[in-house]
């Protein structure tokens, strides 16, 4: 009875998991155009891929700077958001809601050409900047201020790790900050000695969440630049795409997909390795 009951998540996981998961694997070691029959060539798109394409290489440098730069300035203006919002004020709960809603639409296309729009050369952003007499910004045209651009996008989606966040601050032991504030500690060694310690967890948990979606990013660079200027913006998951759908190179771009779920796979088991130097556990492990 019970196998009966959970044969449709069996069925699920077999058909659009495990066996996606299977045969990407078996077409990266093939040549295969979708058009005619994969051709076994062993490790030659994996060789390829590390030897002789420049473009994967700098696609593997803007994801890690992206990566880099997205992960931590998200989750930190979440962090401070949910301090700001855990008070107890009259309309917090709409406040709250307001703040949470453009993460419904997160990584949307509506939302990306949204984004394009407003910091294209006459958009609202340079129209601003004007206003007060300060020359425009190509923010989408420079090689120097696309990615940036990009990542401030990641940056205003802080919906999920805001909640999380801030449902790890009201479990926060009151009698903790009671007990600091006879002892007389200021407002910043709360904040470290306490509240980091107590939602040390939920940090980590979010850090693991927000870089495997990182790594995957498409979206974004995608809608609001295709990979430009120069190729600044060309993260991995766009050198997948353009290898399956442009080339159509699909055995290639099985290559590239493995090569991703192998930088996520060893970022996880790095940062696990490392999570009980930085994680506090109520029975006995040190922040």
């Amino acid at each position: 009875m019970g196998l009966l009951f959970i044969m449709p998540w069996v069925i699920g996981f077999l058909v659009l998991q495990l066996y996606p998961l299977v045969s990407s694997f078996y077409f990266s070691l093939t040549e295969y155009n979708i058009m005619s029959k994969p051709e076994f060539i062993g490790l030659q798109n994996y060789k390829k891929l590390l030897t002789a394409d420049n473009d994967f290489w700098n696609s593997l440098r803007v994801t890690v700077i992206y990566t880099v730069f997205t992960v931590p300035g998200k989750l930190i203006v979440a962090l401070m958001v949910a301090m700001v919002m855990n008070k107890n004020m009259k309309g917090i709960n709409a406040i709250r809601t307001i703040y949470y809603l453009p993460s419904l639409f997160g990584g949307s296309i509506a939302v990306s050409i949204l984004w394009k729009l407003m910091f294209q050369d006459q958009g609202i952003v340079n129209s601003i900047l004007n206003v007060f007499h300060i020359p425009s910004v190509q923010w989408l045209g420079s090689t120097k201020m696309a990615l940036p651009t990009i990542i401030l996008l990641n940056f205003w989606q802080f919906g999920s790790a805001f909640v999380m966040f801030l449902a790890a601050l009201k479990n926060v032991p009151a009698d903790l900050y009671e007990a600091a504030d006879i002892d007389g500690a200021g407002g910043m060694t709360k904040f470290f000695r306490i509240t980091l310690p107590q939602i040390s967890s939920i940090i980590f948990f979010n850090v693991i969440m927000q870089t495997i979606t990182a790594l995957q990013s498409f979206a974004g660079p995608m809608v609001i630049t295709g990979g430009g200027p120069l190729k600044s913006t060309y993260v991995l998951g766009l050198k997948l795409y353009t290898e399956a759908f442009s080339y159509y190179k699909m055995g290639y771009a099985c290559a590239v997909s493995w090569i991703i779920f192998i930088m996520i796979t060893i970022v996880t088991l790095v940062l696990f390795r490392f999570s009980s130097m930085v994680v506090y556990y109520e029975d006995g492990g040190d922040f």
